[in-house]
């Protein structure tokens, strides 16, 4: 049988488990296409660099992660991040804040503090992940309806520009976004273990093409080791960069650990993650994202629904992972020239569909039966990533967290009382969120 990180069982590798992983490694590849595309399109990175960090990470990680199911690749978590490096210093920018995150990644394993980062409330993690799936949402609205780009950070402000143009809207990036959200939430309601994203942007080229629209679209792309990015460090960065990479971090090692916790769960695995597998993981993953982050690609992160896929599909050890990155190549080489001519709306549409889904409607209908602390997180945590920045965001929803702990001491050590581990506890938030 094979152990929980895929090391122990090598020499009962067979046949059967192959092709399992084979499987497993051809569906998240599936997956990864348009995903890929549709991530580094957001922000503002040539799309192919959504790609190359699948082929560039896997491999590393299938050598070094301790979660043998564990699937990276361009994820929406890091998007405002590298989007907000990439205005405001192109792709050398992008490069910037990975290369410092990914270090920063690598200490917080020297350091041993993946065991602690695993800690942060369940409520702003899936408040923050709400937020991002607005700004994703948001984001798309003018290419779906092909009016001007908005100006500005705030995804409201983006909003409110998007919906002042909304009489000047086309009907045929209307027709092909729609199509991709429709065909998407389609299959992954009917037939789960379809890639719904490709089968949407599928079916949208199609719709294209019967219906003669002229879109604007993907253009060459080319699967090919590019050169290092250009750029050169200044003393702005201190104060730019390094806070961002910080928290870009942080973000990514939150998202790593609670994937793996989640995918585990999948597996039937319920115990909690091992402290140094916590710690080992984002050693891993560091050390792949330095490799992918000198090329400009986009970090890499946790994939649910590439990792839980893979699993559905057959696949059990590391090998699915290794062999995702292979297919995500052969696909890339073999049809480039049809993936050249995939709408931008059709890319879009993928987005908005990925934003919907991290809406998480489970939590909205949890709201009123959780705590009051709980559920004040969850919406403070969301809506500043919409009105502010996601840095600031998950800052103000742990910061709930922190005063309700000192107004907690206070009131016990005031009262002569021993406080109880269940009061001081902030991660036993998380556990009491996940239960409501």
């Amino acid at each position: 049988m094979l152990d929980r990180t895929g090391k122990s069982s090598w020499k009962k590798y067979n046949w059967k488990l192959f092709l399992g992983d084979c499987g497993g490694g051809a569906i998240a590849a599936l997956i990864a296409l348009p995903y890929g595309l549709s991530m580094a399109t957001l922000m503002g990175l040539p799309p192919i660099l959504g790609i190359l960090t699948s082929v560039l990470t896997a491999p590393i990680i299938a050598a070094l992660g301790r979660n043998a199911m564990l699937i990276g690749g361009t994820g929406s978590v890091t998007v405002p991040f590298i989007a907000a490096a990439v205005r405001s210093q192109g792709i050398g920018g992008a490069a910037k804040v990975s290369i410092v995150a990914s270090v920063l990644m690598m200490a917080f394993c020297v350091l041993r503090l993946g065991r602690h980062v695993s800690k942060v409330p369940h409520a702003v993690v899936a408040g923050f992940s709400v937020g991002i799936g607005g700004i994703m949402v948001i984001s798309q609205l003018n290419v779906i309806l092909g009016v001007g780009a908005p100006k500005g950070d705030a995804a409201l402000s983006q909003l409110i520009q998007v919906l002042a143009q909304i009489g000047h809207a086309r009907l045929a990036p209307l027709v092909l976004g729609g199509i991709v959200i429709a065909a998407a939430a389609v299959c992954g309601r009917f037939a789960p273990r379809v890639p719904a994203p490709l089968a949407g942007v599928v079916l949208a080229g199609v719709a294209a093409t019967v219906l003669g629209f002229h879109e604007a679209q993907v253009g060459s792309l080319k699967l090919e080791l590019p050169p290092f990015a250009g750029f050169a460090w200044n003393p702005q960065d201190v104060v730019q960069v390094i806070p961002s990479g910080l928290a870009l971090a942080f973000v990514t090692s939150v998202n790593l650990l609670m994937t793996s916790r989640v995918v585990e769960h999948f597996r039937g695995r319920h115990q909690h993650v091992k402290r140094a597998d916590a710690d080992a993981e984002l050693g891993a993953y560091g050390i792949a994202n330095l490799c992918a982050g000198v090329f400009g690609a986009p970090m890499s992160v946790g994939i649910p629904a590439r990792s839980l896929a893979a699993v559905r599909c057959g696949g059990t050890t590391r090998m699915s992972n290794l062999l995702h990155a292979v297919f995500l190549f052969v696909l890339v080489k073999l049809g480039s020239g049809y993936l050249a001519h995939i709408p931008l709306a059709a890319l879009a549409g993928v987005t908005a569909w990925m934003g919907f889904c991290l809406l998480d409607w489970s939590a909205w209908r949890r709201l009123g039966r959780m705590r009051a602390l709980d559920a004040s997180a969850f919406l403070a945590t969301a809506l500043a990533v919409l009105v502010v920045n996601a840095v600031a965001a998950v800052l103000i929803g742990c910061s709930l967290y922190v005063v309700e702990y000192a107004r907690t001491r206070t009131k016990v050590f005031g009262a002569g009382l021993r406080p109880s581990p269940q009061t001081l506890n902030v991660g036993g938030a998380q556990r009491q969120f996940s239960r409501h």
